[in-house]
């Protein structure tokens, strides 16, 4: 029986967290034996703030940091497709043909144009049409399913709205993907309580040093008025059970240093190994995975491009 298809991407921004790990990597890994997976750095979605535009070699560097990772984290190349977007042009190809079937007022709902606005900040036009690429990026590979955060649920559902009305056009075309969100995953905490974010400054790096992971999580936010300090335990329950934190947090009730202190030692005992496989890895082995994978990408967006200008007039 043929393999349903995955497909889904990380911006290359910074340094990985513990948030990007749960909320996405981690899920390619698991999943990349059960589907036929694409996984892609969204280089070209980065480049819509300032503060890369600024800093071409710290993109250059992100990007590589990316791909590091996710092979790290255990993403097999011989089993997943991983490659970067911008080395397949028919994504930004698609995207100009989505563009001109989108409205305005229908990119105005997107929450990143929604928050940037709220913010008052100067919107590039590159935000602003941030979905349509994000669309394009999916449907190339007309994947079964993407995981995704629950905040990037609405770049799934973009997709598939796109998607029907390119076919309600043109003919049967695109596949309409299905987002998967893993419960208790979905949001992964920050150390302040809100989602972790680099934009919040409340993550804990992935491949941080002992020290540096230590630094973070004795600087969670707890809760005086509670005997279990929710903060911690919620990142907690991502590294171990609740059945198995159940007798340490009755211990220990109260004992907001000694918890996150067996905060710490369990997360160093996850990452440790994959910090170990990360520093090890070259830039020439990264190089030599996404020039792959970029070839048998580049084969499913190709034949798929044929299709679509055939559809829309262009192809003479």
């Amino acid at each position: 029986m043929q393999k349903k298809r995955l497909l889904s991407g990380v911006k290359p921004t910074g340094r990985p967290h513990i948030g990007n790990y749960f909320g996405a990597i981690k899920q390619f890994v698991d999943l990349q034996d059960e589907y036929e997976s694409f996984v892609f750095v969204a280089d070209y979605h980065a480049l819509t703030t300032a503060h890369s535009q600024q800093n071409p070699e710290e993109v250059r560097n992100s990007i590589k940091d990316v791909v590091r990772t996710y092979l790290a984290a255990g993403i097999d190349p011989n089993k997943t497709t991983l490659f970067q977007q911008s080395a397949v042009h028919e994504h930004t190809e698609l995207a100009w043909i989505f563009e001109c079937l989108t409205t305005m007022p229908y990119l105005m709902r997107a929450h990143a144009f929604k928050d940037a606005e709220a913010k008052n900040k100067e919107i590039s036009v590159g935000t602003f049409n941030y979905p349509m690429l994000m669309a394009a990026d999916i449907l190339l590979y007309d994947p079964d399913v993407v995981p995704v955060g629950k905040d990037q649920q609405q770049h799934v559902e973009y997709a598939r709205d796109t998607a029907e009305k390119f076919n309600n056009l043109y003919g049967d075309t695109f596949a309409v993907p299905e987002h998967i969100i893993l419960e208790g995953v979905a949001t992964v905490p920050g150390t302040d309580g809100q989602k972790m974010s680099k934009s919040y400054n409340n993550t804990i790096p992935l491949f941080g040093t002992k020290e540096e992971i230590g630094k973070a999580v004795m600087g969670i936010v707890t809760d005086s008025e509670g005997g279990r300090p929710e903060n911690v335990y919620a990142i907690h329950k991502l590294f171990k059970s609740e059945g198995e934190l159940e007798a340490l947090y009755s211990e220990k009730e109260g004992s907001y240093k000694e918890l996150k202190e067996a905060l710490i030692e369990d997360i160093e005992a996850s990452v440790a190994p994959m910090r170990e496989r990360y520093e090890s890895i070259t830039d020439g082995e990264i190089k030599n995975v996404v020039a792959q994978g970029a070839v048998r990408a580049h084969e499913q967006a190709a034949a798929k491009m044929i299709d679509v200008r055939q559809k829309v007039g262009v192809t003479l």
